[in-house]
Order: structure tokens, then C-alpha cells, then sequence
């Protein structure tokens, strides 16, 4: 690229697999990686603008009802042998399990099911509830979570923590998002996130990928 030209950003407007799938698994196995690597918090998020490690620029410009998961294969160059995949960090997560509370007489239901609401929404703990269970992400260290369950000591109820990459197929788009999301830290406000969709938006030279040659710097070509 000459010397003072405009930087060209990548859009990646859907994946073409991921690395857990066999096929890939086997294509990848002496191919070069380059990771994107995301917190939770940016995960959840369609719409995205990151450099990788290796400082190529991405924008995701995914379908709003959808989020990346770990392994995400964003852009495959079959001559090179190189790849860029998604490698997403994300934190444990509490299952209050409500099963056993459920066989109690409905006044017992109600009153622990009130309390538990109570326990929680009194730490500010984002949770999303499923059946009989109840997620809540790491929003402090686990041991003052447990202390805080263990406080309550509400009869009938179950905890234990599960790695949140374990929990996160069972969730809907919307409910990783308050699950991880949620979990983020303040400096991950509204407003940050309104600041990269507005500058994504924006970008006036960008380079659309059709998922297979990173290395070609074109305009207005989309996946297929």
C-alpha cells in the first residue's frame, strides 16, 4: 500500500465455519492463524470494529439476531493457507437450579422464588431464566457469589458453576446478550458501543469480503 494511503477495512458479513467442525478442523490443522480475539461483552455484538492480532481491521456487519461463537471462522484464504477465527473469552456462570423448589407446596414456591429475586436483583446480578434454572454470569469472584447464596441459604435451591462457553449454545441471541453482556465492565457502556456501530457506519473505505481472500482489497463484494 503507498505510503499515506487510507487504510482498507475488511467487513465480514457472515461466517464460513468453525474450527470445532471436522472439515475445518482438518483444513486448518498446518494452516496459519490470525485470532480476533473478543471479551464476552463484544461477542454479543452484530455490529463491530477490531483489528485482529495480527492488526489486519475487521468490521463485523453481522445479522442483528445473531452473535459470534468461539471458533468462528471470519475469512479463509485457500492458496496461503491463513485464517482468521474468532477466539472469545468468556466467564464462568452460576446455575441456580430451582428443580427440587418446584415440588414444594405453592406458597413455599412463591415466597423462595420472591426472596431468590430479591437476592439477586439486590447484588445487580443480570440473570436469564430457563425452565427450572436460573443463569447468572460472573459479575464479581466466584467465592462472593457462593457466600452470597450461602447467606440466603434458600431451601430447595441448587447452585454450581459451569464455564460460560458450556452454557452459551442454550441461549437465544437476546439472552447471550444479557447473560455476557450484562456481565461487562463499566467502561463497556451504551454509549461505547453506539460510538462503533456510528463509526462502522461511517466508514468510507472498506473493503467487502466474500470469506475467502483477505488479501485482495476490493469494494462492494459480498459473501455468498
Amino acid at each position: 500500500m503507498p505510503a499515506g494511503a487510507e487504510k482498507i477495512m475488511i467487513i465480514i458479513e457472515s461466517t464460513i465455519g468453525n474450527a470445532s467442525e471436522p472439515d475445518w478442523a482438518a483444513r486448518l490443522r498446518n494452516a496459519a492463524i490470525d485470532w480476533l480475539v473478543l471479551d464476552q461483552w463484544e461477542a454479543q455484538k452484530s455490529r463491530l470494529r477490531k483489528a485482529t492480532e495480527n492488526h489486519v481491521e475487521l468490521a463485523l456487519s453481522l445479522d442483528r439476531n445473531t452473535h459470534l461463537h468461539d471458533g468462528d471462522i471470519l475469512l479463509w484464504n485457500e492458496q496461503d493457507q491463513r485464517a482468521v477465527i474468532a477466539r472469545i473469552n468468556l466467564k464462568d456462570v452460576m446455575v441456580v437450579d430451582l428443580t427440587a423448589v418446584m415440588e414444594e407446596p405453592l406458597e413455599l414456591v412463591a415466597r423462595t422464588m420472591f426472596e431468590l429475586g430479591h437476592a439477586l436483583g439486590n447484588q445487580h446480578w443480570p440473570a436469564v431464566v430457563k425452565g427450572t434454572r436460573v443463569f447468572v454470569p460472573l459479575t464479581v469472584d466466584r467465592k462472593v457469589m457462593a457466600s452470597v447464596m450461602k447467606t440466603h441459604a434458600l431451601p430447595g435451591i441448587s447452585y454450581a458453576f459451569m464455564p460460560g462457553s458450556e452454557v452459551i449454545p442454550y441461549m437465544a441471541p437476546h439472552e447471550s446478550r444479557r447473560l455476557f453482556g450484562g456481565a461487562s465492565e463499566a467502561s463497556h457502556s451504551h454509549g461505547h458501543e453506539h460510538q462503533h456501530e456510528h463509526e462502522h457506519e461511517h466508514e468510507h473505505e472498506v473493503g467487502h469480503h466474500d470469506g475467502h481472500d483477505h488479501h485482495r482489497e476490493q469494494r462492494h463484494v459480498h459473501n455468498h
